[in-house]
């Protein structure tokens, strides 16, 4: 059973990461489901309530991080909130559609059209698009770093 419990929070370890690539997978709620999995296997004693309440803050902090700075990069580089929508629609549907490089041109289409829409001209929309890839790229690394914080954490917790 012990084996069990152990490959589950690995492969939950690795599905939270692997949604840095693949946005439909659940990131950091898989991280999180993962302290639980150790609890219901082994013991909750070890997880206590200063544990729970740093990883929920992280947890909050990882969800917040992930729309603000996405939207954040959009915006700062003049998109308008159709544009800020349209990315975030792109960041989803651009993986499906196009396989290899939809993560990254799904976001920036997504503001492209969103600012054409808008009424921009296309220079400006081409200024929206780059900013939804630069705020694609922090809120992946601020997302990255905060989930091998939590990963760390939970390993020296249990150590």
């Amino acid at each position: 059973m012990d084996i069990l419990g152990w490959v589950l929070v690995v492969a939950l370890f690795i599905v939270g990461m692997a949604g840095l690539i693949f946005p439909i997978l659940p990131g950091a709620i898989a991280i999180y489901f993962a302290f639980f999995v150790y609890g219901w296997f082994f013991s909750f004693q070890d997880l206590t309530v200063w544990f729970w309440i740093i990883q929920t803050v992280i947890f909050v902090a990882l969800i917040v991080a992930d729309y603000v700075v996405s939207a954040w990069g959009t915006k700062k580089f003049g998109g308008s909130k159709l544009s800020i929508q349209l990315s975030t629609v792109g960041l989803i549907l651009g993986p499906f559609v196009i396989p290899a490089f939809g993560l990254i041109l799904g976001p920036f289409i997504g503001a492209v059209i969103g600012e054409l829409i808008h009424g921009s001209n296309f220079k400006q929309s081409l200024k929206a698009g780059w900013g939804a890839l630069v705020g694609l790229l922090s809120s992946t690394l601020v997302k990255g770093i905060l989930q091998v914080v939590m990963i760390v954490i939970f390993i020296i917790w249990i150590v």
